[in-house]
C-alpha cells in the first residue's frame, strides 16, 4: 500500500509476534520487580516484629551485646546524601549553563566539545576508580590539612558531589535545553544573550527539572556502595562532625554480607534493605510527580 509517497505495509503475523514478545518481556520484569520486593518484605517482616530494645530500630550496632539497631546507617545514608546534594546540585547548575551558553571565549565551540565529551565519560567511569584516587588523594590531604583520619563523612562526601556531577548535568541538560532553544531566535532578535536568556526567561520556568535534578542526584548518592564503604571510615555510630567516620545502609549491608551467613545480623540486612528500597522508591515517586508538573 502507497500513500503520501511513503509504504505502508499491514501488520501481519509479524506485527502480531511482536506485540505478543513485548507483553511477554514485559510480564516478566513486572513479575521480577514483584518478586524481588515480596521476597525483601517476607525476610524483613520477622526482624520488623522483633521485641526488645535490640531490634532494627535501636541506635546501637553491636552484635556481641546482641544489638542489630540499623538507624546509625539510616542517618548516615540520608546525611551524606544529603550534604552531597548541594555542592553537587550548585556545581552542575554552573556547569550546564556554561556548556549551553558558553562566555566569549577563544574557541567556546572546542571547549564546549571536549568537557561536554568528558561529563559524558565520567558517567561510564567505575566509582571504584573516584574511590582509589580520594583514598591516594583526597584522604591523605583532609588528614594533613583538618586532622582525624582522614576517612570521614567529609571525604564520602566530598566524591559523593564529584559522584552525581554528570547525573545532575545531563539532566539539566535534558530539561533546560529546548527551553532555551525554544526563546533562542526570540532573545537574538531583541539583543540578548544565550546566558541572559538561561539566567532571566529559562531559569525561572523550570523550577520542575531544577528539582528534578536535585532529588536524582540524591538518590545516586544514597544508592552508590564503594565510596562510602571505602571512604566514611565505616564506624556504625552517628558522626559527631564532618570529620568522624560514619557508615550509610549501602556500606553496611556489603559489610555483614561478607562477613556473615545466617544469624539476627544477616537478618537485620533485610530490614536495611527494605528501607533502602523505600527511600529510593520515594526518591522515583518524587522525580515522576515533578515531571508531570513539568
Amino acid at each position: 500500500m502507497r500513500k503520501a509517497g511513503v509504504f505502508f505495509r499491514p501488520a501481519g503475523r509479524s506485527g502480531e509476534a511482536g506485540l505478543a514478545f513485548i507483553r511477554v518481556a514485559v510480564a516478566f520484569a513486572m513479575a521480577g520487580m514483584a518478586l524481588l520486593f515480596l521476597m525483601v518484605v517476607a525476610f524483613a517482616l520477622p526482624v520488623f516484629v522483633q521485641g526488645g530494645g535490640g531490634g532494627p530500630f535501636s541506635w546501637s550496632w553491636a552484635p556481641g551485646r546482641g544489638e542489630f539497631g540499623i538507624l546509625p546507617m539510616v542517618a548516615g545514608s540520608l546525611l551524606a546524601g544529603g550534604l552531597a546534594v548541594v555542592p553537587g546540585w550548585i556545581m552542575g547548575l554552573c556547569l550546564c549553563c556554561w556548556l549551553m551558553a558558553p562566555p566569549c571565549v577563544a574557541r567556546p565551540g572546542l571547549w564546549r566539545t571536549l568537557v561536554g565529551a568528558l561529563v559524558r565519560v565520567m558517567t561510564a567511569v567505575p566509582t571504584v576508580v573516584y574511590g582509589f584516587a580520594a583514598v591516594f588523594l583526597l584522604s591523605p590531604f583532609i588528614r594533613l590539612s583538618l586532622g582525624g583520619s582522614g576517612f570521614s563523612c567529609l571525604t564520602a562526601v566530598i566524591m559523593l558531589s564529584v559522584l552525581i556531577l554528570p547525573t545532575v548535568v545531563l539532566v539539566l541538560q535534558a530539561g533546560l535545553g529546548p527551553r532555551l532553544e525554544a526563546v533562542a531566535m526570540s532573545g537574538a532578535a531583541m539583543g540578548l544573550s544565550r546566558m541572559e536568556l538561561l539566567w532571566n526567561v529559562v531559569l525561572p520556568v523550570s523550577r520542575g527539572t531544577l528539582l528534578s535534578a536535585a532529588v536524582l542526584g540524591f538518590g545516586r548518592a544514597v544508592g552508590d556502595t564503594m565510596l562510602p564503604l571505602m571512604l566514611a571510615g565505616n564506624a556504625p555510630v552517628m558522626p559527631e562532625s564532618l570529620l568522624s567516620s560514619m557508615r550509610t545502609l549501602t556500606a553496611h549491608m556489603a559489610l555483614v554480607t561478607s562477613n556473615e551467613v545466617g544469624g539476627a545480623a544477616y537478618d537485620s540486612l533485610f530490614m536495611a534493605g527494605l528501607l533502602l528500597l523505600l527511600i529510593n522508591g520515594c526518591v522515583s515517586l518524587v522525580i515522576r510527580r515533578m515531571g508531570g508538573r513539568s
